[in-house]
């Protein structure tokens, strides 16, 4: 009985200790995709404007059923003077999706993230231009940051979280067969975005009328 009890206490224990999240500035959202699950944590502290609109997305259910579809191979991808290493995703509704007002840009100059292994962005066009398109940084690519070439205006991309699970999911996404204009032959399905901590407070004032 003891023996029971006390290996009761502990799925308990570790129950509730995966129901926490371990920094509530940086919750968890899991991406169950058909290649495989990925964890992203999302810094509302460092980037409360970018990660509160995403984080609005996702318990929107806007992704459920958007995929993966761009990949971009530096290797290969050399046409450019700054090539990336990056996948992009977008909403059922496509990367130009027009569902929410796009958000004013959290440059990296300002909020003092940067696009590392596994950071997570958004896409652009123009500055305050980003709506749900995001991508994950495969390799450490910092002509993304402010300041870089990537982008002709030099302001960068707006970095608001990391994988902290599934980086090899990434990788493995962005190395599957594409077409000569980054798009992959057979997009990868976003089963389901979900939140798996509670909202920060940022984005509940933020969501205050």
């Amino acid at each position: 009985m003891r023996g029971t009890a006390s290996a009761a206490a502990v799925l308990l224990a570790l129950t509730g200790c995966a129901t926490l999240p371990a920094d509530p500035h940086r919750p968890r959202v899991a991406l169950d995709t058909s290649a495989g699950r990925i964890v992203l944590a999302v810094d509302a502290k460092a980037a409360p404007v970018t990660s509160c609109n995403f984080i609005g997305y996702v318990v929107s259910g806007d992704y459920d059923g958007g995929s993966f579809f761009r990949t971009v191979v530096r290797a290969i991808n050399v046409a450019n003077p700054n090539p990336i290493d990056v996948i992009q995703a977008a909403t059922p509704r496509g990367s130009d999706d027009a569902s929410r007002p796009p958000i004013a840009l959290e440059r990296t100059r300002d909020t003092g993230l940067r696009h590392h292994a596994g950071t997570v962005s958004m896409a652009r066009d123009g500055p305050d231009t980003a709506t749900s398109s995001f991508f994950i940084v495969t390799e450490d690519t910092p002509s993304l940051d402010f300041g870089g070439g990537r982008n002709p205006d030099g302001q960068g991309f707006a970095a608001f979280g990391a994988v902290i699970q599934g980086l090899d999911v990434t990788r493995r996404i962005q190395h599957m067969r594409a077409g000569s204009d980054e798009q992959l032959i057979a997009p990868v399905a976003i089963r389901s975005a979900r939140l798996l901590d509670p909202i920060p407070g940022a984005c509940a004032k933020a969501r205050q009328p």
